[in-house]
C-alpha cells in the first residue's frame, strides 16, 4: 500500500482534536474563495431542508432555483446561474450551522441514488481476497496476507482493469488456484457497482457514523464521490466514507448489503464542489485522499492514497453505472472506491484494525475540504426517519410545492 505518511508514523502536526466542535475553515477547501460549493442544510428558521450555496462563509438558500439537490444538479450551466448571490436569501453563517444555532449541515444529496464502485484499487483488492479466504476472521488474516501478498501484489501492480494484460493475469492466477470473485470485478471487464445507501439516508459532516454492534472487524473507506446527473454527466465531486464491516462481508459476499447499508453508515460531504474553470475532472484524477483516525484510547492512524492508483477511470466507472441498460432519473452520488484497507493492529497482535466507539474519522483533500465524523454503534445513532414522503410533506407545508 502506498502511504506517503506511513500507517505507523505519528506526527504532532497530523494529530486531530477529538473535541466535536468544527470550525468552518477546518472543513473547507484550501481555495474555498475560488470554489463553487453547493450542499444541503436544515434551516431552523425555515423549518426544513434547503439546497444551499456557500459564499463568503455564509449559506444562501437555493430553493428559488431548485427545491432539491437532485434538481439543482440537473440544471444546465449551473455555475453561471449561481454567480449573483444577491438573488438568494442568506440563511446564516456556516459556523452557525456547524454549532447548531441556525440548523444543521446535511449530506449534499436527497433524491439521488447513492451507489458505489468496489474493488477499484489493487491494494484494497488484495484485502478483499484476504477477507474471503479468512471467512471474516481477523486472526487468520495476517497469515493469509503473508502468503498471498507476494504473489498477488506483483501480478496486480499497475494493471488496467479489462485489458489484455489483465486477462492474462487472470488465466495465470486461475492456474495457481488463486482466482477470486473479488479479482473478477477488480481486473475483469465488469466493475462491481452496488447500492451503498438509500436516498436521503446519508449523514453529513459532523454527524455520527454507524458501525453495526455485532461487527468486530470494520474500517472506514475514504473515497471521492462524484455528482452525476440523470444523463450521466459528471458535474462535481465531494468526499465520502463508505463504512465497511470486514467480518460480515468476509463471511459471505452475499452479506454485502448488511456490511454496507446500516443506520448512519454512509457519510458524504461537506459540500459538492461544482466543476468550473478552477476545478475539473483532472483535479479528481490527480487528488490524494488523506485519512486520519484518532480514538479516545489514544490510537492514531494516518495515511494518504492517490487517485492515480485507481484501476478504472472515473469516466469508465460512470459509463458502467449509467447507460442504456440502467437509468437514474434523479441522478447519482457515486463512490469511486478506495485503496485503503488498514492492517495496523489495534486490539492485539494479528487482529488488524477495527473501529472503537468515539473514533474521530477525518477524510480530506485540498480541493474538496474535509469530512469529519465520529463513530458510534448504528443502533445508538439517530434513527433515519426523514425520507422522501417526509420531504414532500415538509416542502408542501412550507408552501413550496
Amino acid at each position: 500500500m502506498e502511504w506517503r505518511l506511513g500507517i505507523d508514523q505519528v506526527k504532532e502536526d497530523h494529530r486531530v482534536n477529538i473535541e466535536r466542535a468544527l470550525a468552518p475553515e477546518s472543513i473547507l477547501p484550501l481555495d474555498a474563495a475560488d470554489a463553487l460549493l453547493v450542499g444541503r442544510a436544515w434551516s431552523k428558521a425555515l423549518g426544513g431542508p434547503c439546497p444551499v450555496l456557500l459564499s463568503s462563509g455564509h449559506l444562501f438558500d437555493l430553493s428559488p432555483v431548485a427545491l432539491t439537490m437532485s434538481g439543482l444538479l440537473e440544471i444546465e450551466d449551473l455555475a453561471s446561474k449561481l454567480k449573483d448571490t444577491s438573488r438568494f436569501a442568506e440563511l446564516g453563517s456556516l459556523a452557525s450551522f456547524l454549532d447548531g444555532t441556525a440548523g444543521e449541515l446535511l449530506a449534499p444529496a436527497d433524491l439521488q441514488a447513492v451507489k458505489a464502485a468496489g474493488v477499484t484499487f489493487a491494494d484494497s483488492m488484495l484485502e478483499r481476497v484476504i477477507e474471503e479466504q479468512a471467512k471474516g476472521d481477523p486472526l487468520r488474516a495476517q497469515d493469509i496476507r503473508s502468503r498471498l501478498a507476494p504473489v498477488l501484489g506483483d501480478n496486480l501492480k499497475g494493471l488496467v482493469a479489462g485489458s489484455e494484460k489483465a486477462a492474462s493475469v487472470k488465466a495465470l492466477l486461475q492456474e495457481m488456484g488463486l482466482w477470486s470473485q473479488y479479482l473478477e470485478v477488480g481486473i475483469g471487464p465488469d466493475a462491481e457497482i452496488f447500492t451503498k445507501a438509500q436516498p436521503m439516508s446519508s449523514v453529513g459532516c459532523g454527524a455520527l457514523i454507524g458501525i453495526h454492534p455485532k461487527s468486530d472487524w470494520n474500517n472506514p473507506e475514504p473515497e471521492v464521490v462524484l455528482a452525476v446527473t440523470s444523463k450521466g454527466k459528471i458535474v462535481g465531486a465531494t468526499l465520502g466514507n463508505d463504512v465497511n464491516l470486514r467480518d460480515f462481508e468476509g463471511r459471505s459476499a452475499l452479506l454485502l448489503s448488511k456490511a454496507k447499508d446500516n443506520n448512519a453508515s454512509c457519510a458524504v460531504g461537506p459540500f459538492v464542489r461544482l466543476f468550473d474553470g478552477n476545478f475539473t475532472i483532472d483535479d479528481i484524477k490527480s487528488a490524494e485522499i488523506s485519512l486520519a483516525v484518532e480514538g479516545t484510547d489514544g490510537f492514531i492512524m494516518t495515511g494518504i492514497s492517490p487517485m492515480q492508483a485507481i484501476s478504472r477511470s472515473p469516466e469508465n466507472l460512470v459509463s458502467q453505472l449509467l447507460n442504456r441498460n440502467h437509468q437514474y432519473p434523479d441522478g447519482v452520488l457515486f463512490f469511486l472506491g478506495t485503496m485503503f484497507a488498514p492492517v495496523k493492529d489495534r486490539r492485539g497482535k494479528g487482529l488488524g484494525f477495527t473501529h472503537e466507539i468515539g473514533d474521530r474519522v477525518e477524510i480530506s483533500t485540498p480541493k474538496l475540504g474535509r469530512l469529519v465524523n465520529w463513530v458510534e454503534h448504528s443502533d445508538n445513532c439517530p434513527e433515519w426517519n426523514f425520507g422522501l414522503t417526509a420531504l414532500m410533506k415538509n416542502l408542501a407545508g412550507r408552501g413550496l410545492l
